[in-house]
């Protein structure tokens, strides 16, 4: 999420830090405070931001590193007329008060010459001490330790005032706020961005979408979710309420104004015209076990379901293969993204037999990231970032990635297609077992 942010606000890691794999402190280059506030305004996986002051192994090595920072640059905050204080962090130790006073005082060759204010000061600076991660070891000393003034703190709180707990409208499989807002993210939605979600159900990735200034847009063929009809996903509730659908969960965000609309459709067959080009799609695509993999059919089609609406709309459907729907999913995304937009979601693995050469790709589309979320021992899901790097080409229209080499798709005779049939049935597999 942070590098993606870096790419949209400008920025980079920083080329001398030794990152450690888990460590809860990174240090970034950001040109200017500006861009640092903006990128705090996105982020829901970053907690605070910092002017960084000073950083060393020890409090030695801080002392040294706060002295040689430029006296120039600390001036603006210390003047008399201003009022500070001075927080202490720990990560995986807790120290008592009179071991931070003892800290605090230990920078008293700083040249603060404002006035302490506890309550609402104007600058507030905080050391902040790394212990590591294993809170059965925990040093005596701290491995890093940092000082600087607070810019910006992230955008957490949006996780609990956007929570599906409260929201109008849900389904059996409605996204998580937090992974929503990851996702958009990942797909650096801006301002006045058409977002695109080709498996809408009950429309949670546009609300994060639309919170950041995005119009949106959804297909589903499921025409009871996309109306807002039929039996109900809350508990104790039998049947959708009159005005229980996408539209009113916007709404209740005030975010009625971002939403173009949603239609009944089928992600196998596009109906977009030739040149209609989203900045974003993003989406969370159906695995086949709480929610169903369809695609329209026929009556020389193999029939899987006949579903009646509760408006007498009859929907034949035929089985969709979980290959199938990524092969789609990439193409479509490869057709209709502009140039360097971004396509989000979702992949199911079985960790056992995962290689990365189970991810589909595509000959328009770059792999930017590929972030796993544990669900259990033995399966995940990974959030797979792809940009579009090159224009659609008829050529293009059914090419796929085996190991790197681009080819024609084969359908049900590639080695995805068993994949996904495995992944699918042992994840369906865990969940009744964990039902049990």
């Amino acid at each position: 999420e942070i590098t993606s942010l870096l790419s949209l606000y400008g920025g980079q890691f920083n080329n001398q830090q030794e990152i450690r794999v888990n460590s809860p402190f990174w240090i970034l280059n950001i040109p200017s405070e500006e861009m640092a506030r903006g990128l705090m305004k996105r982020t829901v996986c970053a907690k605070s931001m910092f002017e960084l002051w000073g950083h060393g192994r020890s409090a030695e090595e801080l002392y040294t590193s706060l002295k040689s920072y430029p006296v120039e640059k600390m001036l603006p905050y210390l003047q008399s007329d201003s009022t500070y204080k001075i927080r202490i962090h720990t990560f995986n130790k807790t120290l008592t008060q009179a071991e931070k006073i003892k800290k605090i005082d230990a920078l008293e060759f700083l040249p603060f010459n404002g006035k302490v204010n506890l309550k609402s000061p104007e600058h507030v600076f905080w050391i902040l001490e790394d212990y590591g991660m294993d809170p059965n070891n925990v040093p005596e000393k701290p491995l890093d330790v940092y000082f600087g003034r607070w810019i910006a703190d992230g955008q957490r709180e949006l996780i609990e005032s956007y929570s599906v707990k409260k929201r109008h409208f849900i389904g059996n499989t409605s996204m998580d706020a937090c992974l929503s807002f990851i996702m958009a993210n990942h797909g650096r939605v801006k301002p006045n961005d058409i977002v695109f979600d080709p498996f809408v159900g009950t429309g949670g990735l546009l609300i994060s979408s639309a919170h950041f200034g995005a119009y949106v847009y959804g297909t589903d063929i499921d025409y009871n979710t996309i109306h807002g009809l039929g039996k109900a996903s809350r508990k104790n509730q039998k049947w959708r309420g009159p005005d229980e659908n996408i539209r009113a969960n916007l709404r209740q965000y005030g975010l009625e104004e971002y939403y173009l609309d949603a239609l009944v459709s089928d992600s196998s067959k596009p109906i977009w015209r030739k040149g209609m080009l989203f900045d974003a799609v993003i989406t969370d695509p159906p695995y086949g076990i709480r929610e169903a993999t369809r695609r329209t059919g026929s009556q020389k089609e193999t029939i899987k379901s006949g579903e009646r609406s509760t408006e007498n709309h009859i929907v034949i459907s035929s089985s969709y293969h979980l290959s199938d729907i990524f092969f789609d999913l990439l193409k479509f995304a490869a057709e209709y993204l502009v140039m360097g937009g971004r396509l989000v979601y979702w992949l199911p693995i079985y960790r056992p037999e995962y290689t990365e050469e189970i991810i589909p790709r595509h000959p328009c589309l770059k792999l930017i990231s590929n972030c796993e979320q544990m669900l259990s021992s033995h399966t995940s899901r990974r959030l797979i970032t792809m940009e579009k790097v090159k224009e659609f080409k008829d050529q293009d229209h059914n090419s796929y990635s085996l190991d790197g080499q681009y080819m024609p798709y084969k359908g049900h005779n590639s080695f995805r297609e068993k994949y996904f049939s495995g992944v699918t049935k042992r994840i369906a597999k865990e969940e009744k077992d964990n039902q049990k």
